[in-house]
Protein backbone atom coordinates (compact mmCIF):
# COMPACT_ATOMS: atom_id res chain seq x y z
CA UNK A 1 0.00 0.00 0.00
CA UNK A 2 1.55 3.57 -1.14
CA UNK A 3 0.97 6.22 1.63
CA UNK A 4 -1.15 9.77 0.60
CA UNK A 5 -2.37 12.40 2.34
CA UNK A 6 -5.88 12.56 1.27
CA UNK A 7 -8.19 9.99 -0.36
CA UNK A 8 -11.58 11.60 -1.91
CA UNK A 9 -14.14 9.47 -3.31
CA UNK A 10 -17.76 9.91 -4.70
CA UNK A 11 -20.08 8.68 -6.94
CA UNK A 12 -19.04 10.38 -9.83
CA UNK A 13 -15.70 11.98 -10.64
CA UNK A 14 -15.23 14.59 -13.51
CA UNK A 15 -11.75 15.01 -14.29
CA UNK A 16 -12.17 17.81 -17.38
CA UNK A 17 -10.10 15.69 -19.19
CA UNK A 18 -9.46 16.26 -23.14
CA UNK A 19 -11.73 12.82 -23.50
CA UNK A 20 -14.18 14.52 -20.96
CA UNK A 21 -14.49 11.46 -18.87
CA UNK A 22 -17.27 10.18 -16.33
CA UNK A 23 -16.08 8.19 -13.80
CA UNK A 24 -19.09 6.08 -11.67
CA UNK A 25 -17.34 5.41 -8.22
CA UNK A 26 -13.80 7.02 -8.47
CA UNK A 27 -11.33 8.24 -6.26
CA UNK A 28 -8.50 10.76 -6.40
CA UNK A 29 -5.34 10.32 -4.02
CA UNK A 30 -3.52 13.24 -2.85
CA UNK A 31 0.19 13.79 -1.79
CA UNK A 32 0.97 17.30 -0.71
CA UNK A 33 -0.36 19.49 -3.24
CA UNK A 34 -0.44 16.72 -5.48
CA UNK A 35 -3.13 14.51 -7.39
CA UNK A 36 -1.00 10.98 -7.73
CA UNK A 37 -3.84 9.58 -8.98
CA UNK A 38 -7.48 9.19 -10.09
CA UNK A 39 -9.41 5.98 -10.88
CA UNK A 40 -12.18 3.51 -10.24
CA UNK A 41 -12.77 3.77 -6.30
CA UNK A 42 -12.19 0.62 -5.94
CA UNK A 43 -8.65 0.59 -7.60
CA UNK A 44 -7.49 3.54 -5.62
CA UNK A 45 -8.45 1.95 -2.38
CA UNK A 46 -6.32 -1.45 -2.94
CA UNK A 47 -3.88 0.74 -4.09
CA UNK A 48 -3.22 3.68 -1.68
CA UNK A 49 -3.44 4.34 2.32
CA UNK A 50 -4.81 7.70 3.67
CA UNK A 51 -4.50 9.57 7.07
CA UNK A 52 -7.56 11.41 5.74
CA UNK A 53 -10.33 9.72 3.77
CA UNK A 54 -13.79 11.50 2.39
CA UNK A 55 -15.66 9.11 1.31
CA UNK A 56 -19.38 10.54 0.38
CA UNK A 57 -22.17 9.18 -1.60
CA UNK A 58 -24.74 11.00 -4.24
CA UNK A 59 -21.51 13.41 -5.12
CA UNK A 60 -19.66 14.48 -7.90
CA UNK A 61 -15.95 15.53 -7.54
CA UNK A 62 -14.75 18.05 -10.04
CA UNK A 63 -11.64 20.63 -10.73
CA UNK A 64 -12.61 24.00 -8.70
CA UNK A 65 -14.01 26.57 -10.70
CA UNK A 66 -12.15 29.37 -12.34
CA UNK A 67 -13.09 33.06 -12.47
CA UNK A 68 -11.67 34.54 -15.01
CA UNK A 69 -12.48 38.27 -14.40
CA UNK A 70 -13.51 40.09 -11.32
CA UNK A 71 -12.59 42.76 -9.11
CA UNK A 72 -12.60 40.96 -5.99
CA UNK A 73 -12.07 44.47 -3.43
CA UNK A 74 -15.30 45.29 -4.85
CA UNK A 75 -17.83 43.35 -2.55
CA UNK A 76 -17.90 45.87 -0.61
CA UNK A 77 -19.08 48.37 -2.73
CA UNK A 78 -22.48 45.42 -3.60
CA UNK A 79 -25.90 47.38 -4.09
CA UNK A 80 -24.17 50.72 -3.48
CA UNK A 81 -25.42 51.84 -7.35
CA UNK A 82 -27.77 49.71 -9.44
CA UNK A 83 -29.86 50.22 -12.20
CA UNK A 84 -27.59 52.98 -13.85
CA UNK A 85 -25.51 52.49 -17.13
CA UNK A 86 -22.17 51.63 -17.38
CA UNK A 87 -20.63 55.62 -17.57
CA UNK A 88 -22.84 56.73 -15.21
CA UNK A 89 -22.02 53.26 -12.65
CA UNK A 90 -18.59 53.95 -13.22
CA UNK A 91 -18.04 57.60 -13.18
CA UNK A 92 -20.20 59.00 -10.75
CA UNK A 93 -20.74 56.46 -8.18
CA UNK A 94 -17.73 53.67 -8.36
CA UNK A 95 -14.72 55.82 -9.04
CA UNK A 96 -16.09 58.87 -6.23
CA UNK A 97 -16.24 55.88 -3.56
CA UNK A 98 -12.92 53.93 -4.52
CA UNK A 99 -11.12 57.56 -3.98
CA UNK A 100 -13.16 58.13 -0.58
CA UNK A 101 -12.32 54.47 0.65
CA UNK A 102 -9.85 52.52 -1.06
CA UNK A 103 -7.06 51.84 0.91
CA UNK A 104 -4.31 48.66 1.64
CA UNK A 105 -6.57 47.56 5.06
CA UNK A 106 -10.52 48.14 2.83
CA UNK A 107 -8.63 45.92 -0.02
CA UNK A 108 -7.53 43.12 2.35
CA UNK A 109 -10.58 42.95 4.43
CA UNK A 110 -13.22 43.00 1.16
CA UNK A 111 -10.71 40.30 0.00
CA UNK A 112 -11.25 38.28 3.15
CA UNK A 113 -15.14 38.50 1.63
CA UNK A 114 -14.54 37.72 -1.48
CA UNK A 115 -12.37 34.70 -1.13
CA UNK A 116 -15.32 33.50 1.52
CA UNK A 117 -18.25 33.89 -1.18
CA UNK A 118 -16.40 32.11 -4.20
CA UNK A 119 -14.48 29.26 -1.84
CA UNK A 120 -18.12 28.79 -0.23
CA UNK A 121 -19.23 28.58 -4.16
CA UNK A 122 -17.15 26.36 -5.69
CA UNK A 123 -14.29 28.99 -6.90
CA UNK A 124 -9.96 27.62 -6.29
CA UNK A 125 -9.08 30.42 -8.65
CA UNK A 126 -9.54 34.21 -9.86
CA UNK A 127 -8.26 36.19 -11.56
CA UNK A 128 -8.45 40.31 -10.44
CA UNK A 129 -7.87 43.54 -11.92
CA UNK A 130 -7.70 46.17 -9.29
CA UNK A 131 -5.63 48.48 -6.97
CA UNK A 132 -3.35 47.30 -3.30
CA UNK A 133 -2.71 43.86 -4.56
CA UNK A 134 0.09 43.05 -2.31
CA UNK A 135 -2.73 43.42 0.03
CA UNK A 136 -4.84 41.11 -2.38
CA UNK A 137 -2.19 38.72 -2.60
CA UNK A 138 -1.59 38.27 1.68
CA UNK A 139 -5.17 37.85 2.37
CA UNK A 140 -5.87 35.63 -0.46
CA UNK A 141 -2.92 33.45 0.22
CA UNK A 142 -3.56 33.23 3.90
CA UNK A 143 -7.48 32.31 2.65
CA UNK A 144 -6.08 29.30 1.01
CA UNK A 145 -7.33 30.26 -2.58
CA UNK A 146 -5.25 30.76 -6.03
CA UNK A 147 -5.75 34.14 -8.04
CA UNK A 148 -4.06 35.98 -10.71
CA UNK A 149 -3.58 39.49 -9.48
CA UNK A 150 -3.84 42.28 -11.72
CA UNK A 151 -2.04 45.83 -10.94
CA UNK A 152 -4.48 48.43 -12.22
CA UNK A 153 -3.03 50.74 -14.32
CA UNK A 154 -4.90 53.62 -15.19
CA UNK A 155 -3.84 57.18 -17.13
CA UNK A 156 -5.35 59.39 -14.51
CA UNK A 157 -4.76 59.71 -10.44
CA UNK A 158 -6.78 57.68 -7.85
CA UNK A 159 -5.83 56.84 -4.93
CA UNK A 160 -3.72 53.94 -5.43
CA UNK A 161 -0.99 55.80 -7.93
CA UNK A 162 -0.86 60.05 -8.76
CA UNK A 163 0.91 59.41 -12.10
CA UNK A 164 1.52 56.58 -14.64
CA UNK A 165 5.07 56.28 -13.52
CA UNK A 166 3.80 55.71 -10.17
CA UNK A 167 1.34 53.11 -11.16
CA UNK A 168 4.45 51.34 -13.00
CA UNK A 169 6.53 51.19 -10.39
CA UNK A 170 3.94 49.99 -7.93
CA UNK A 171 2.85 46.99 -10.47
CA UNK A 172 6.99 45.59 -10.92
CA UNK A 173 7.72 46.24 -7.25
CA UNK A 174 4.18 43.67 -6.98
CA UNK A 175 5.13 41.21 -9.87
CA UNK A 176 8.54 40.89 -8.39
CA UNK A 177 7.55 40.19 -5.08
CA UNK A 178 4.81 37.58 -5.90
CA UNK A 179 6.67 36.27 -8.92
CA UNK A 180 7.05 32.50 -8.74
CA UNK A 181 4.69 32.06 -5.72
CA UNK A 182 2.47 28.79 -5.59
CA UNK A 183 -0.74 30.20 -5.18
CA UNK A 184 -0.61 33.55 -6.46
CA UNK A 185 0.48 34.99 -9.88
CA UNK A 186 1.37 38.65 -10.65
CA UNK A 187 -0.22 40.24 -12.97
CA UNK A 188 -0.56 43.75 -15.09
CA UNK A 189 -3.84 45.10 -15.79
CA UNK A 190 -4.41 48.20 -17.60
CA UNK A 191 -7.89 49.04 -17.58
CA UNK A 192 -9.09 49.91 -20.93
CA UNK A 193 -8.35 51.75 -24.20
CA UNK A 194 -10.64 54.55 -22.97
CA UNK A 195 -8.25 54.98 -19.94
CA UNK A 196 -4.82 54.18 -20.86
CA UNK A 197 -3.42 55.90 -23.62
CA UNK A 198 -0.86 53.88 -26.46
CA UNK A 199 2.21 54.58 -24.74
CA UNK A 200 0.03 53.00 -21.32
CA UNK A 201 -0.67 50.17 -23.43
CA UNK A 202 2.87 49.59 -25.29
CA UNK A 203 4.89 50.19 -21.71
CA UNK A 204 2.22 47.57 -19.57
CA UNK A 205 2.86 45.24 -22.74
CA UNK A 206 6.26 45.39 -22.24
CA UNK A 207 6.38 44.65 -18.79
CA UNK A 208 4.04 41.49 -19.36
CA UNK A 209 7.01 39.90 -21.74
CA UNK A 210 9.82 40.99 -19.39
CA UNK A 211 8.38 39.52 -16.22
CA UNK A 212 6.39 36.88 -19.01
CA UNK A 213 3.13 37.02 -16.59
CA UNK A 214 -0.08 37.34 -18.12
CA UNK A 215 -2.17 40.76 -19.59
CA UNK A 216 -5.57 41.49 -18.42
CA UNK A 217 -7.43 44.05 -19.72
CA UNK A 218 -11.04 45.44 -21.00
CA UNK A 219 -12.26 45.00 -24.44
CA UNK A 220 -15.08 46.49 -26.09
CA UNK A 221 -17.42 46.44 -23.13
CA UNK A 222 -20.07 49.22 -24.48
CA UNK A 223 -20.94 50.65 -27.92
CA UNK A 224 -20.00 54.27 -26.24
CA UNK A 225 -16.47 52.53 -25.89
CA UNK A 226 -16.21 51.42 -29.30
CA UNK A 227 -17.23 54.66 -30.82
CA UNK A 228 -14.89 56.52 -28.55
CA UNK A 229 -11.49 54.64 -29.80
CA UNK A 230 -12.81 54.83 -33.80
CA UNK A 231 -12.82 58.72 -33.21
CA UNK A 232 -9.73 58.82 -31.15
CA UNK A 233 -7.72 55.92 -34.06
CA UNK A 234 -9.69 55.49 -36.57
CA UNK A 235 -9.52 51.57 -35.81
CA UNK A 236 -12.13 49.07 -33.80
CA UNK A 237 -10.65 48.28 -30.51
CA UNK A 238 -9.08 44.77 -31.58
CA UNK A 239 -7.94 46.30 -34.61
CA UNK A 240 -6.42 49.41 -32.71
CA UNK A 241 -4.99 46.98 -30.06
CA UNK A 242 -3.06 44.68 -33.33
CA UNK A 243 -1.58 47.95 -34.61
CA UNK A 244 0.46 48.08 -31.17
CA UNK A 245 1.38 44.53 -31.31
CA UNK A 246 -0.61 44.14 -28.11
CA UNK A 247 -2.26 40.82 -28.71
CA UNK A 248 -0.86 37.63 -27.88
CA UNK A 249 -1.42 34.16 -26.15
CA UNK A 250 -0.97 36.23 -22.47
CA UNK A 251 -3.63 38.82 -23.24
CA UNK A 252 -7.11 37.78 -21.28
CA UNK A 253 -9.56 40.52 -22.69
CA UNK A 254 -12.89 40.77 -20.18
CA UNK A 255 -16.34 41.42 -21.87
CA UNK A 256 -15.30 41.44 -25.65
CA UNK A 257 -18.80 42.24 -26.29
CA UNK A 258 -18.95 45.21 -29.59
CA UNK A 259 -16.64 43.09 -31.50
CA UNK A 260 -17.00 42.06 -35.50
CA UNK A 261 -15.76 39.34 -37.32
CA UNK A 262 -12.57 40.46 -38.39
CA UNK A 263 -11.32 41.31 -34.78
CA UNK A 264 -12.94 37.75 -33.62
CA UNK A 265 -10.57 36.22 -36.22
CA UNK A 266 -7.20 38.57 -34.67
CA UNK A 267 -8.22 37.49 -31.43
CA UNK A 268 -8.66 33.98 -32.71
CA UNK A 269 -5.26 34.20 -35.10
CA UNK A 270 -3.16 35.54 -31.78
CA UNK A 271 -4.70 33.10 -29.68
CA UNK A 272 -5.88 36.18 -26.94
CA UNK A 273 -8.81 34.47 -24.28
CA UNK A 274 -11.46 35.68 -23.58
CA UNK A 275 -13.45 36.24 -20.06
CA UNK A 276 -17.45 36.33 -20.74
CA UNK A 277 -19.31 38.13 -17.70
CA UNK A 278 -22.82 37.30 -18.72
CA UNK A 279 -24.62 38.46 -15.60
CA UNK A 280 -23.10 41.54 -15.33
CA UNK A 281 -23.51 42.69 -19.22
CA UNK A 282 -27.17 41.94 -18.06
CA UNK A 283 -27.23 44.15 -15.70
CA UNK A 284 -25.69 47.36 -17.09
CA UNK A 285 -27.12 46.75 -20.59
CA UNK A 286 -23.75 46.11 -21.89
CA UNK A 287 -25.39 44.10 -24.80
CA UNK A 288 -24.47 40.41 -25.81
CA UNK A 289 -21.34 39.05 -26.37
CA UNK A 290 -20.63 36.90 -29.92
CA UNK A 291 -20.09 33.68 -27.83
CA UNK A 292 -21.00 31.07 -30.21
CA UNK A 293 -19.11 32.73 -32.91
CA UNK A 294 -15.95 33.20 -30.74
CA UNK A 295 -16.48 29.64 -29.97
CA UNK A 296 -16.69 28.73 -33.63
CA UNK A 297 -13.78 30.60 -34.42
CA UNK A 298 -11.54 28.84 -32.07
CA UNK A 299 -11.12 31.82 -29.56
CA UNK A 300 -10.76 30.27 -26.09
CA UNK A 301 -14.03 31.95 -24.10
CA UNK A 302 -14.20 31.23 -20.17
CA UNK A 303 -16.09 32.84 -17.28
CA UNK A 304 -15.78 35.83 -15.18
CA UNK A 305 -18.23 37.29 -12.65
CA UNK A 306 -16.80 40.66 -13.02
CA UNK A 307 -16.96 42.78 -9.98
CA UNK A 308 -19.73 42.21 -7.18
CA UNK A 309 -20.75 45.95 -7.40
CA UNK A 310 -22.12 45.39 -11.25
CA UNK A 311 -23.01 41.98 -10.98
CA UNK A 312 -23.79 41.34 -7.80
CA UNK A 313 -22.57 37.93 -6.83
CA UNK A 314 -19.73 36.41 -7.06
CA UNK A 315 -21.22 33.06 -8.97
CA UNK A 316 -19.80 31.10 -11.69
CA UNK A 317 -22.57 28.15 -11.35
CA UNK A 318 -25.22 31.35 -12.19
CA UNK A 319 -22.99 32.48 -15.10
CA UNK A 320 -23.15 29.14 -16.55
CA UNK A 321 -26.61 28.32 -16.55
CA UNK A 322 -27.57 31.88 -17.24
CA UNK A 323 -25.35 32.31 -20.27
CA UNK A 324 -26.06 29.15 -21.86
CA UNK A 325 -29.67 29.51 -22.39
CA UNK A 326 -29.22 32.90 -23.53
CA UNK A 327 -26.96 31.62 -26.31
CA UNK A 328 -29.61 28.96 -27.13
CA UNK A 329 -32.15 32.10 -27.42
CA UNK A 330 -30.26 34.53 -29.09
CA UNK A 331 -28.74 32.05 -31.97
CA UNK A 332 -32.07 30.11 -32.11
CA UNK A 333 -29.97 26.77 -31.82
CA UNK A 334 -30.60 24.59 -28.51
CA UNK A 335 -27.34 22.84 -29.46
CA UNK A 336 -24.94 25.77 -28.89
CA UNK A 337 -23.11 25.85 -25.94
CA UNK A 338 -23.78 22.63 -24.66
CA UNK A 339 -23.31 21.91 -20.66
CA UNK A 340 -19.91 19.90 -21.73
CA UNK A 341 -18.73 22.97 -23.61
CA UNK A 342 -19.37 25.11 -20.78
CA UNK A 343 -17.79 23.03 -17.87
CA UNK A 344 -14.90 23.28 -19.81
CA UNK A 345 -15.56 27.03 -19.98
CA UNK A 346 -15.44 27.28 -16.21
CA UNK A 347 -12.92 25.26 -15.18
CA UNK A 348 -9.87 23.73 -18.26
CA UNK A 349 -10.46 26.76 -20.46
CA UNK A 350 -10.38 29.05 -17.28
CA UNK A 351 -6.43 27.65 -15.84
CA UNK A 352 -5.38 27.70 -19.85
CA UNK A 353 -6.70 31.48 -20.23
CA UNK A 354 -4.34 32.50 -17.36
CA UNK A 355 -1.60 30.34 -18.26
CA UNK A 356 -2.11 27.84 -15.41
CA UNK A 357 -2.71 24.65 -17.17
CA UNK A 358 -0.14 22.95 -15.87
CA UNK A 359 -1.25 23.54 -12.65
CA UNK A 360 -5.73 23.50 -12.11
CA UNK A 361 -8.50 23.18 -14.16
CA UNK A 362 -8.50 19.64 -14.19
CA UNK A 363 -7.94 16.42 -12.47
CA UNK A 364 -5.15 14.84 -13.03
CA UNK A 365 -2.04 12.95 -11.77
CA UNK A 366 0.80 15.71 -10.97
CA UNK A 367 -1.35 18.29 -11.05
CA UNK A 368 -2.41 20.32 -7.86
CA UNK A 369 -5.54 19.08 -6.07
CA UNK A 370 -7.90 22.02 -6.59
CA UNK A 371 -11.22 20.32 -6.15
CA UNK A 372 -14.38 20.90 -5.57
CA UNK A 373 -17.61 18.53 -4.26
CA UNK A 374 -20.98 18.69 -4.92
CA UNK A 375 -23.48 17.30 -2.87
CA UNK A 376 -26.11 15.83 -5.36
CA UNK A 377 -28.73 14.83 -2.73
CA UNK A 378 -30.86 17.23 -2.73
CA UNK A 379 -34.30 17.30 -3.96
CA UNK A 380 -33.63 20.22 -6.83
CA UNK A 381 -30.59 17.64 -8.53
CA UNK A 382 -32.82 14.49 -8.41
CA UNK A 383 -33.73 12.13 -10.31
CA UNK A 384 -30.03 12.32 -12.06
CA UNK A 385 -29.36 11.33 -15.89
CA UNK A 386 -26.69 13.34 -16.67
CA UNK A 387 -24.22 14.87 -14.73
CA UNK A 388 -22.84 17.49 -16.76
CA UNK A 389 -26.24 18.28 -17.38
CA UNK A 390 -27.00 18.81 -13.87
CA UNK A 391 -23.77 20.42 -12.75
CA UNK A 392 -24.41 23.51 -15.39
CA UNK A 393 -28.62 24.01 -15.51
CA UNK A 394 -29.95 22.79 -12.08
CA UNK A 395 -26.90 23.09 -9.34
CA UNK A 396 -26.44 26.03 -7.12
CA UNK A 397 -23.64 27.01 -5.73
CA UNK A 398 -24.47 25.92 -1.95
CA UNK A 399 -24.14 22.63 -3.38
CA UNK A 400 -20.75 23.03 -2.71
CA UNK A 401 -19.91 20.74 0.43
CA UNK A 402 -15.65 20.33 0.18
CA UNK A 403 -13.01 22.66 -1.50
CA UNK A 404 -9.54 21.58 -1.57
CA UNK A 405 -6.37 24.28 -2.79
CA UNK A 406 -3.36 23.08 -3.35
CA UNK A 407 -3.92 19.76 -1.48
CA UNK A 408 -5.27 21.76 1.37
CA UNK A 409 -8.79 21.25 2.64
CA UNK A 410 -10.59 25.13 2.64
CA UNK A 411 -14.24 24.52 2.88
CA UNK A 412 -15.26 21.06 4.85
CA UNK A 413 -19.04 20.68 5.20
CA UNK A 414 -19.60 24.23 3.60
CA UNK A 415 -17.19 25.29 6.76
CA UNK A 416 -14.57 27.55 6.06
CA UNK A 417 -11.45 26.38 7.43
CA UNK A 418 -8.85 29.08 7.06
CA UNK A 419 -10.20 32.41 8.70
CA UNK A 420 -13.61 32.87 11.26
CA UNK A 421 -16.46 33.37 9.10
CA UNK A 422 -18.67 35.21 11.59
CA UNK A 423 -15.49 37.91 12.12
CA UNK A 424 -15.71 38.28 7.96
CA UNK A 425 -18.64 38.68 8.13
CA UNK A 426 -18.60 41.19 10.65
CA UNK A 427 -15.63 43.52 8.88
CA UNK A 428 -18.14 43.45 6.29
CA UNK A 429 -21.30 45.16 8.04
CA UNK A 430 -18.64 47.54 10.25
CA UNK A 431 -17.49 48.55 6.51
CA UNK A 432 -20.64 49.43 4.99
CA UNK A 433 -21.76 51.22 8.18
CA UNK A 434 -18.80 53.33 7.52
CA UNK A 435 -19.33 53.89 3.71
CA UNK A 436 -23.18 54.61 4.61
CA UNK A 437 -22.05 56.98 6.92
CA UNK A 438 -23.65 56.28 9.79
Amino acid sequence: MISVDYIISADYVLPMDEALTVINNGAIAIRGADIIEVGHSDDIFKKYTAGNVIKEGSSVIMPGLINTHTHAAMVYFRGIADDLPLTDWLNNHIWPAENAWLSPEFVSDAIELACLEMLKGGITTYNDMYFYEDAAGRTAKRMGMRAVLGAGILDFPSKSASTADQYFDNAEFFIRDWKGDELITPCIAPHALYTCGPDTLKRAKAIAEKYDIPLHIHISETEWEVRDVLARYKKRPVEYLESLSFLDKNVLAAHCIWVEDNEIELLAKRRVSVSHCMESNLKLASGFAPVATMLAEGVKVTFGTDGAASNNDLNIFSEMSTTAKIHKALSGNPTVLDAKTVLCMATRWGAEALGLGDKTGTLEKDKRADIIMINLNKPHLLPLYDVYSHIVYAAMASDVETVMVNGKLIVNNRTLMTADESEILYKAREWCGRIRGK
